[in-house]
């Protein structure tokens, strides 16, 4: 029963530690803009605002997560949709899906 509690307790501290729970800090007035399109963009903040803002910070300056401010001048389309459909370090695979994801990775490929 012992080890039952300490493995939920370890596992929920994982969760939390790598999908979110930690303040953002600083960078607070930074404004970051995509190339994308308007309706692209507004519907993939939308879906950043519910699925990644936790780790990667309201303006995409990182928390836990690494900061995305320019991952479209590190990374290709394929790349970026690759990281989010199959997880990379402590970002767990599938958090967006579909048209959704599609927006996500145009978006995300337009901050250089």
């Amino acid at each position: 029963m012992n080890k039952r509690l300490w493995l939920l307790t370890f596992g929920a501290l994982l969760t939390v530690t790598a999908c979110g729970g930690v303040e953002e800090a600083g960078n607070g007035d930074a404004t970051v803009e995509s190339s994308a399109p308007k309706e692209v963009a507004n519907a993939a903040e939308e879906v950043y605002g519910g699925n990644c803002i936790q780790c990667h910070g309201e303006n995409l300056a990182g928390v836990s997560g690494p900061n995305l401010q320019k991952v479209g001048g590190k990374y290709s389309e394929d790349e970026i949709r690759n990281i989010i459909e199959n997880g990379r370090g402590g970002m767990p695979p599938g958090l967006i899906e579909g048209g959704d994801l599609d927006n996500v990775v145009q978006w995300l490929a337009g901050m250089k």
